[in-house]
């Protein structure tokens, strides 16, 4: 920043910050002017100081309650800028709390919650030699020695947000505690005496009832916090002696926790309850679904799959979020050409439209949008998944149910019965299901499914693998869409940097595309988690099958000639889809490489 090369203000005389001091500070040192000072002090007279819960605000928090603007560079001084100012005046690093990088049971053992919520600190990394410790006061030491003389090594000072301090302390105790009294441990900073009853009420809580307290406060953090850092599925999954967490964020998995065993099969059957799965069944996979609320009241539904595994039942929660179906193609990720074309394919009255991508690459979110606009009073949406993953009150949803043989042959064999206009099916996965599909739209239906194919034009080979006869194929296939999800920059922190000819060149051939003015590049922020990304759009490869395209399906089709030909009459392929978004600064080359396949290159 501009004013870091600045003097700063000699550190003030109490050790305690008060308001009076850091706008003094904040004067001195040319971030505000003395009027704005005055102003401050006088509107935090009195009982304007009283934060949540009857607590006083950080000095911090009422000067960035004002939105005052910096005289050095113009910019706003929220929380984060002055905490990050506060740190040069103390001659301290600035740290951002980041939970999923925090070891929360190393942490909580570093000092008692009573003593963090003291003296306002908190361990926020630890390590052989040395631990650091995030406060919002830097200038007090009284704690210093007490805590240096506990841990037995080197104290490193850093200045973190007070807000975030507050918060995290909170929530990593809380966590830590219901973790360790699950697991018939006791609390981090408990006392060390405990009579017989006590001792044999922890024995007996040796293997913790999925009901218990302490596990369902467990269940209930690990959902708001998935929620609170935008994942899209759960991971809670046994290894030897521990239960790991992760959560997939932007299509990428991260490390969260660490459960004890018996703590992690009780969270799993406690989500199994919640979900009406069979608590006791741990050989077979099951699916279920839950419905909650996020912090914001807004409400979300969880779709459980379990597995049995070498160390026992893994779970994956996928997050569905009602408001993706809200999404216009736009939003999306479709560009004009994509939307014209994709739009043209799903206007015609019959046929069957296919997206094809590997799993987790929003094969379903892009067809639940295409119904959605689809769909008017009119018309009667029919369709057969497996599971249903997100419920839509203008469609007529149907789950299989492989017990009772209502396959998704039989399932669109009983939706033709249904006199439907439009058949949605979940994944054409065999002879049976692809004969039906075909069978439906000979008979006047718009069909609309998805195939687990590398591109486009594989979906058609793939069709004649299944057993599907090539005349049947040109009479019914109206088009296939393959597609990728790829990680958007952060609009808040990307930089501009200068175009690399040879990454350019590798994501474009054989294509001779002209050399964008610039790429951009992942910084990292506050906004993105640090990561430098910030959600996810589409990459989107349409093949509409136009009559000369047709024509090249017969029995001696190749894959190689059908996708030039396909090529050479408008198809844009994945990697050139993508190279228009990091021509536009939506995404880098190094994105696209990683989502698109080898045979695009």
């Amino acid at each position: 920043m501009p004013d870091q090369h600045l003097t700063m203000p000699a550190p003030p005389h109490r050790q305690t910050l008060t308001l009076r001091d850091l706008c003094t500070a904040l004067v001195e040192s040319g971030e505000i002017t003395q009027a704005d000072a005055d102003r401050i002090l006088t509107a935090n007279l009195g009982s304007a100081s009283s934060g949540d819960r009857g607590q006083p605000r950080h000095p911090l928090e009422l000067v960035a309650i004002a939105a005052l603007t910096s005289q050095n560079d113009g910019r706003t001084l929220d929380i984060e800028r002055l905490t990050q100012w506060l740190g040069r005046w103390a001659g301290q690093d600035y740290y951002h709390i980041d939970p999923l990088k925090i070891d929360t049971p190393a942490i909580a053992r570093v000092m008692s919650y009573a003593f963090a919520q003291r003296h306002g600190i908190l361990a926020v990394e630890i390590s052989q030699d040395e631990v650091k410790i995030a406060s919002a006061e830097p200038f007090k030491r009284e704690w210093e020695s007490n805590l240096r003389q506990a841990v037995r090594k080197n104290i490193v000072r850093v200045v973190a947000n007070p807000e975030d301090i507050r918060r995290y302390t909170v929530e990593f105790y809380q966590l830590a505690s219901s973790v360790s009294k699950a697991s018939g441990g006791q609390a981090p900073g408990a006392a060390a005496s405990q009579n017989f009853e006590q001792l044999l009420d922890l024995g007996a809580n040796k293997n913790p009832d999925a009901n218990d307290q302490h596990v369902v406060k467990i269940v209930d953090w690990l959902l708001q916090y998935a929620f609170d850092q935008r994942a899209s599925d759960i991971h809670i999954e046994p290894r030897r002696n521990v239960t790991q967490v992760r959560f997939r964020i932007d299509g990428v998995l991260h490390n969260v926790y660490e459960f004890p065993e018996h703590v992690g099969i009780a969270v799993t059957s406690r989500l199994k309850i919640l979900g009406r799965l069979n608590v006791a069944e741990k050989r077979r996979p099951q699916d279920g679904r839950i419905k909650t609320r996020k912090p914001d009241n807004r409400e979300v539904e969880l779709r459980l799959a379990t597995m049995p595994t070498a160390f026992g039942e893994k779970m994956v929660m996928r997050i569905f979020d009602p408001e993706v179906l809200l999404k216009s193609f736009e939003e999306l990720g479709f560009g004009k050409e994509d939307r014209e074309r994709w739009q043209t394919i799903t206007s015609r009255p019959h046929g069957i439209i296919l997206v094809t991508g590997p799993t987790g690459s929003g094969k379903t979110t892009t067809l639940y949008s295409t119904l959605k606009q689809l769909a008017s009073p009119e018309l009667n949406i029919c369709t057969i998944e497996d599971p249903i993953e997100m419920v839509e009150p203008a469609f007529n949803q149907m789950q299989v149910q492989n017990s009772i043989d209502l396959t998704f042959d039989q399932g669109v064999r009983a939706l033709l019965r249904q006199d439907p206009d439009i058949i949605m099916i979940g994944e054409i996965r065999d002879l049976e299901t692809a004969e039906m599909a075909v069978q439906a739209a000979l008979t006047g239906h718009l069909v609309l499914s998805t195939l687990h194919t590398n591109d486009a034009p594989s979906a058609i080979t793939r069709l004649m693998e299944l057993g599907i006869a090539p005349y049947l194929i040109r009479a019914t296939v109206l088009g296939v869409m393959a597609q990728r999800l790829a990680r958007v920059l952060c609009p808040h922190c990307k930089q501009p940097g200068e175009a690399d000819p040879q990454a350019w060149q590798t994501l474009t051939r054989p294509w001779k595309a002209p050399l964008p003015r610039q790429f951009y590049h992942p910084v990292g922020c506050l906004e993105c988690r640090n990561t430098g990304y910030l959600g996810r759009a589409g990459v989107y490869e349409i093949l509409s099958l136009s009559d000369k395209l047709t024509r090249q399906i017969t029995d001696q089709c190749e894959l190689e000639q059908l996708r030039l030909d396909a090529y050479k009459d408008g198809m844009k392929s994945l990697r050139l889809s993508g190279a228009q978004k990091v021509a536009a600064g939506q995404t880098t080359v190094e994105e696209i490489l990683r989502v698109t396949p080898e045979s695009q290159r």
